[in-house]
């Protein structure tokens, strides 16, 4: 028992390392959103410059006006986490033809590290590590931005207590917490496949991770003029943001309070564990090309 429990630690380090190593490599994955999100401080903390004083006491007189306040914080969340699922898909199709592009394949095929640690280690940076990154992120600059315009109400006169009545960012943050996981398990599908290019194309993966879709629709357009294709990619691509934040994933009606959140509905969605287990097989077929690749 004691073997099996060193070999586990054992496995549990190299695969920290690992992690560790596509930190060091690729920085864009905390750097992108970090700056997205410091963008979006500094022009949260303009507009509340410039805010007129006849403004904010008429949106504080209109209940209806409430979720005025929210806009600048639910964009900062959004355009975040948007910037860190287009940095997993770019680190994705990179992950594994960077390695064979700059000759150090051979490097790393010679140490201790199996291809199967070296690619589940790649998935998990978009599936864990990117979440982890945006989370923090994104809770830090939602206080620099109440602070800041706490502050700015202050100097200017006004009281700031309304504001933080308005101002609900714990739901904000409960609210990512519960559909950050579930975004990254229904993008599975797409990161294993850009994985699975990355790890089988010479060059130009994103044209080669695109191509077969790109033919689909376009022969499902141009000869079958149906389109269920197209409108199943479409759900597939905007179901990470629907379907935990819209009433009933339809995308009509948006959440607004704790009582909205239904992880019960969400996490035993078919299509969520459908797709999970075509990520799987799609990373079992790029483990098994890395095997093989030599470098470019």
């Amino acid at each position: 028992m004691s073997g099996e429990r060193r070999e586990w630690r054992r496995l549990a380090r190299t695969f920290y390392w690992q992690i560790r190593r596509e930190l060091w490599e690729h920085r864009a994955l905390w750097v992108a959103p970090l700056a997205v999100a410091a963008f979006a401080v500094i022009v949260h903390l303009g507009t509340s410059l410039t805010a007129s004083d006849a403004g904010r006491a008429a949106a504080l007189a209109d209940p209806a006006r409430a979720g005025e306040f929210m806009t600048h914080y639910s964009a900062m969340t959004g355009v975040t986490v948007v910037t860190g699922l287009v940095v997993g898909v770019l680190y994705s199709l990179g992950a594994l033809q960077g390695e064979r592009r700059d000759r150090s394949i051979l490097f790393w095929k010679s140490l201790p590290v199996s291809d199967r640690m070296t690619v589940l280690s790649k998935a998990a940076v978009p599936l864990v590590v990117i979440p982890l990154i945006v989370f923090p992120i994104v809770v830090v600059a939602s206080g620099l931005m109440l602070g800041l315009q706490s502050l700015v109400w202050s100097l200017d006169g006004f009281d700031p207590r309304p504001l933080w009545a308005r101002v609900d960012l714990p739901f904000l943050w409960l609210a990512l917490l519960y559909g950050l996981p579930f975004m990254a398990l229904w993008n599975a599908p797409f990161y294993a496949w850009m994985l699975l290019v990355s790890a089988w194309s010479r060059r130009v993966a994103f044209l080669w991770a695109a191509a077969p879709f790109a033919a689909i629709l376009m022969v499902e357009h141009l000869a079958l003029h149906h389109t269920p294709a197209h409108w199943l990619l479409e759900r597939r691509i905007g179901g990470g943001v629907l379907q935990p934040y819209s009433a009933n994933g339809e995308g009509v009606v948006w959440i607004e309070r704790l009582s909205d959140l239904d992880p019960a509905r969400i996490y035993t969605l078919p299509g969520l564990w459908i797709g999970v287990l075509i990520a799987a097989g799609l990373l079992y077929a790029a483990i098994r090309i890395r095997r093989s690749r030599t470098p470019n």
